[in-house]
């Protein structure tokens, strides 16, 4: 958030209120909303291993990502590739 300010060239608070005003989320709600759909298309995509999408979608482990999905989805990333063919 720091450089993302100083490139807007507003404070933090400022970049925040004004993000959360347009979008209605924070930037780090809404980041982690990205990660998490980016990974669950990728779940859907793809054969990758849980650990190759956690790492893609920026998380450091496959347990926080697992458990910032199962969270957010309701259904663990494994259970979520399996409910139905990948299309």
């Amino acid at each position: 958030m720091e450089s993302l300010s100083a490139v807007a060239g507003v404070s933090r608070a400022s970049l925040t209120r004004r993000f959360k005003a347009v979008l209605g989320v924070s930037p780090m709600t809404y980041l982690t909303q990205w990660r998490l759909a980016t990974g669950a298309d990728l779940l859907d995509r793809s054969d990758a291993t849980l650990a190759s999408v956690a790492r893609q979608v920026g998380y450091s482990s496959p347990f926080s990502f697992s458990a910032a999905f199962k969270k957010h989805y309701g259904l663990s990333p494994r259970d979520f590739r399996e409910r139905q063919p990948a299309g």
